[in-house]
């Protein structure tokens, strides 16, 4: 997603939409960046987390009506999103799972095969010089 920009989503938000405007930039859910904000503002820090959400509804522009359609439309897959409102059976969002972690795995046994070879020995060896 080359093309993601930072929008008030006014639509799915609670006061001016910027917690959830930050959770579809960083592909996050709202909830979370809500919790991590009021949890950021009760933790001491809320007349700074006032003044930065007040900055952020001043300096954002409303994002456009199909904003969220092209976000969707560029994700690998939409376990993020309520996945029992698509219709997808749960053996078939545990399938893109397994999918997932086998790419991950596979992706982590060769970092695993090439940080214990002697490849990377020699080539640290050589960044240490």
């Amino acid at each position: 997603m080359t093309n993601k920009e930072l929008f008030r989503d006014t639509v799915n938000g609670k006061l001016s939409g910027v917690c959830a405007g930050l959770a579809n930039y960083l592909g996050a859910e709202v909830w979370l960046i809500r919790i991590l904000v009021i949890s950021a503002a009760l933790l001491g820090g809320s007349f700074l987390i006032l003044l930065v959400y007040i900055a952020l509804t001043l300096m954002l522009e409303k994002q456009p009506a199909n904003y969220n359609e092209a976000i969707k439309t560029q994700q690998e897959h939409k376990l993020k999103s309520k996945p029992w409102q698509q219709g997808q059976s749960p053996e078939a969002l545990l399938d893109t799972l397994e999918l997932d972690f086998n790419k991950l795995e596979g992706k982590v046994r060769a970092m695993e095969a090439y940080v214990t070879s002697d490849t990377f020995k020699v080539n640290r060896e050589f960044k240490n010089l």
